[in-house]
């Protein structure tokens, strides 16, 4: 029996035992972010880039 490994933050590595993690679905995979890196997925997710796929692809939000 394989053990799933424990949900963690895609970008800092935490786990939900360390911060509050938030599931998002994208191209039909889980991933898992904190919410202390939430923010970069909305403003900035070209930082994610390597940790998400096609990270790179995805527009930040425009507030203007």
């Amino acid at each position: 029996m394989t053990k799933t490994p424990s949900p963690q933050c895609l970008h800092c590595g935490r786990n939900d035992s360390q911060v509050p993690l938030a599931r998002i679905r994208y191209r039909g995979e889980d991933y898992w972010i904190c919410t202390e890196h939430f923010p970069l997925l909305i403003h900035e997710p070209g930082k994610l880039t390597g940790q998400l796929p096609g990270a790179e692809n995805l527009t930040p939000v425009d507030h203007d």
